[in-house]
């Protein structure tokens, strides 16, 4: 790795945007609401609570059938 780049190293790297992770949320939840989530309980759900169901959408979809 060139001295330059390892020294200017926060200024290269990617930020994550807010569009780019609204947008992964709302496919979060079209994917719980596909599995048999009711769409009322995934309104008041965190994002890291979202990702724990999706890890196992097996065990998921036979929660909420």
């Amino acid at each position: 790795m060139a001295k330059s780049r390892l020294l200017s190293k926060w200024q290269t790297r990617k930020i994550k945007s807010g569009v780019e992770r609204r947008r992964r949320l709302k496919v979060h939840r079209l994917r719980l609401i596909a599995l048999g989530v009711p769409e009322t309980e995934i309104l008041g759900m965190t994002s890291s609570r979202m990702r724990e169901l999706l890890r196992t959408p097996c065990k998921t979809k036979a929660k909420y059938a």
